[in-house]
C-alpha cells in the first residue's frame, strides 16, 4: 500500500471541485489518511454528511483546520481574504495550505500577509470543471488527463511544493509549474475571455425583442449551445474570478476587441483572403488540442 500524501486533509468548500476531490481521495485511498470537509451552508454540509465522501464533516471552519497536516481552499476566490482570516491562528506548523482557485495573483495577495510562521503556501489550479455545481456534481475522474498549474512563491518550502504536485498526480493530472502572474495572463486568454464571451452573448440573446429571442432558442445551432453550456458556470465563482483577474482579463478583452473589429472589417469590406485566415487558424488550433487530448 502506497503512504498517503497527507494525514489529515481539509477541504473548505465541497462543490464542484472539492466533492470531486473527495470522492478521488475515497477511491484511491492513498490522497489522505482522514479527509474532513467544510462549507458555509448547512445545506451544504447536510448533503455531503448523506453521500458519506468524506470522512469527517465539520460546521466551524476553524475547528475543522485543527491537526490538519493539509488544508485545500475550493471556495470561491473572493471569499479566501475572509476565510483565511478565521482559519490562519488555528493553522498547525507544517500544515500544506493549497487552493483551486483559477486566479494566483489575488491568492497571494489575500493568504500571504495572514500565513503564519511554519505553514507553507502552495497555490494550485486544477484546470478541470463542468457547468455544474455543488457536492453532487462532482465525480472522481474530473481531473484525469487534465492539467493542474502549481504556482509555488519564492522561497517556498520544497518538500510542501512536491507534495502538493504529487497529491494532484494521484488525481489523474498533468503538472504544470507557471509565477502567478503568467498564470494569470493565460488563463485569462483559454478560460476567462472565453467565459465573458459566452455571458455576453447568451445576454445578447436574452435582450433580444421576444419574439425574435423565441426563434434564437428554438433554432439554436451547436455553436450557441455550447456557449449556453459555459454561460451556465457557477455565478460566485466567476464573478469573483472576473474581478480578482481584472488585469488579465481587460488586456486580453482588448485584444479579443481588435481582433473582432479587424474580421468584421474584413466580412463589410468583403476580404476573403483575411476571413479565410482567421478560419484556418481556429481549425489549427482544435486540431492541436485534438492531439494534445483536450478536447
Amino acid at each position: 500500500m502506497v503512504e498517503p500524501v497527507f494525514e489529515r486533509l481539509c477541504l473548505v468548500g465541497i462543490g464542484l471541485i472539492g466533492s470531486s476531490i473527495a470522492r478521488v481521495a475515497r477511491k484511491r485511498g492513498d490522497l489522505a489518511r482522514t479527509v474532513v470537509a467544510t462549507a458555509r451552508r448547512p445545506e451544504t454540509l447536510a448533503r455531503v454528511r448523506e453521500l458519506g465522501i468524506v470522512d469527517v464533516v465539520e460546521d466551524d471552519v476553524a475547528k475543522a483546520v485543527q491537526g490538519c497536516d493539509a488544508v485545500i481552499l475550493c471556495v470561491p476566490v473572493g471569499a479566501y481574504a475572509g476565510v483565511m482570516a478565521r482559519i490562519a491562528p488555528h493553522l498547525s506548523p507544517g500544515c500544506v495550505l493549497s487552493d483551486v482557485g483559477s486566479t494566483k495573483g489575488s491568492v497571494v495577495r489575500d493568504l500571504s500577509p495572514l500565513l503564519p510562521a511554519g505553514v507553507h503556501l502552495v497555490p494550485a489550479h486544477p484546470m478541470a470543471g463542468t457547468e455544474h455545481s455543488g457536492p453532487d456534481a462532482g465525480f472522481a475522474e474530473l481531473f484525469e488527463g487534465r492539467y493542474c498549474i502549481v504556482t509555488p512563491l519564492p522561497g517556498s518550502d520544497a518538500a510542501a511544493v512536491e507534495k502538493v504536485r504529487e497529491f494532484w498526480r494521484r488525481c489523474g493530472s498533468m503538472i504544470e509549474t507557471l509565477d502567478p502572474a503568467t498564470h494569470d495572463r493565460v488563463v485569462a486568454a483559454v478560460s476567462h475571455l472565453p467565459h465573458l464571451i459566452a455571458f455576453t452573448i447568451c445576454g445578447t440573446a436574452d435582450d433580444l425583442a421576444e419574439e425574435t429571442k423565441e426563434a434564437v432558442l428554438k433554432f439554436a445551432a451547436s455553436g450557441f449551445r455550447d456557449f449556453t453550456r459555459i454561460a451556465a458556470s457557477d455565478v460566485d465563482m466567476w464573478r469573483d474570478v472576473f474581478l480578482n483577474n481584472r488585469e488579465a482579463l481587460l488586456e486580453m478583452l482588448a485584444r479579443f476587441s481588435e481582433d473582432a473589429h479587424a474580421l468584421g472589417r474584413a466580412v463589410r469590406y468583403g476580404q476573403a483572403e483575411f476571413i479565410e485566415d482567421r478560419i484556418r487558424r481556429g481549425r489549427k488550433i482544435r486540431r492541436e488540442l485534438i492531439e494534445r487530448k483536450q478536447a
